[in-house]
């Protein structure tokens, strides 16, 4: 049986692929853990570094660093506590909002300490520095 994927999708047009699915059986069964271990091989492999990040203080730390590198600029520990406080964690936002945010207004502002503004993004295409993380525990 084929199937058809959407590609994209506009008022006027569709585009679709179409694919015949191969099946295959494994021989054994893939554990969670070799699942894993095979992903974290190929990632690896491919030029990513692999960060331990074991808690919630270390994923905002890197989260702080990977946006100081692709915006090329350092946050004082002041502006990061307002940018993150303000724009990442707002309590005063749902997660619905949160999402929009992320998804449709990507670009914050940050107010500077001496009152300046910067813009500050995510990523557009592809990350300056990749590197993933693994551990489970947070």
């Amino acid at each position: 049986m084929n199937y058809y994927n959407i590609i994209t999708s506009t008022d006027e047009l569709t585009v679709v692929s179409e694919y015949t699915p191969t099946y295959k059986t494994a021989a054994d069964y893939q554990s969670e853990v070799d699942l894993e271990r095979e992903f974290v091989e190929i990632l690896t492999e491919q030029g990513y570094e692999r960060l331990h990040i074991t808690n919630e203080a270390a994923l905002i730390t890197n989260l702080r660093h990977q946006l100081e590198i692709i915006n090329n600029f350092t946050f004082t520990d002041d502006e990061w506590g307002r940018f993150f406080s303000g724009c990442i964690a707002n309590n005063a936002e749902s997660i619905v909002a949160k999402t929009r945010k992320i998804q449709d207004d990507h670009v914050q502002v940050l107010r500077r300490d001496d009152g300046s503004t910067k813009n500050i993004s995510p990523p557009q295409e592809e990350y300056p520095q990749q590197s993933f993380a693994s551990d489970k525990s947070i």
